[in-house]
């Protein structure tokens, strides 16, 4: 038996609905995302879970929170799992940020492994304190089933991380919609991704809910 870690993402916040930057700031889910949450847990909590590492940020909270509760697990937090922040762009959209940071915006679109959102964190910088966490998991467990409850920037930077694939791309090749869950197998020959971003344990009212 081999180690797995599900990434799962928190549920709909209503920055996620919005569009908007969110990561430093601290959302509680909306009701679709707490039910989001909720049909997590339905449809995994027949898995034997060997740990639960979480994000202490509200939002990635309360995602693992009716899982945790059915199963009674622990929740183990690790700040290293936070979201990226996004600065001066906080609470802002798109368009905005385009408008009022526009060199720092082009930046980050075309690197954002080392250009930040304004004030904000590189995608090298989140990996260095991201990946520990990974190398904590497989220090403590060799085999068996970790749920890994984080956000949507770090969950694609470490998924690229493990994959070999280009921090500089992590926003173009990899997604990671509310309440997706992605698994990595770790083999003798190292990472392996078994499943990526995956919603089809939530009902299809909220599968076909807008937002990002």
């Amino acid at each position: 038996m081999s180690l797995k870690i599900y990434l799962l993402r928190h549920g709909e916040t209503v920055y996620s609905q919005r569009g908007a930057f969110c990561g430093s700031l601290d959302p509680d889910l909306t009701a679709e995302g707490k039910a989001m949450a909720q049909a997590f847990a339905d449809a995994y909590r027949s898995l034997t879970w060997s740990a639960v590492f979480v994000s202490p940020m509200q939002r990635a909270i309360a995602t693992a929170q009716p899982l945790c509760d059915a199963l009674s697990l622990t929740m183990q937090f690790r700040p290293g799992l936070e979201e990226i922040s996004y600065g001066a762009w906080e609470d802002q959209e798109q368009d905005y940020v385009n408008q009022h940071h526009a060199q720092d915006y082009l930046r980050w679109q075309t690197d954002p492994a080392w250009n930040p959102p304004t004030g904000g964190e590189t995608a090298m910088q989140i990996a260095a304190r991201a990946l520990p966490v990974i190398t904590e998991i497989q220090t403590q467990h060799k085999t068996g089933n970790v749920l890994l409850v984080s956000h949507k920037a770090t969950i694609r930077i470490l998924l690229c991380s493990l994959l070999g694939i280009d921090l500089g791309r992590y926003r173009d090749r990899i997604n990671a919609l509310a309440a997706s869950v992605s698994v990595i197998k770790f083999t003798e020959y190292g990472p392996m991704l078994e499943v990526l971003g995956d919603r089809n344990h939530l009902p299809e009212q909220l599968r076909q809910r807008a937002g990002t």
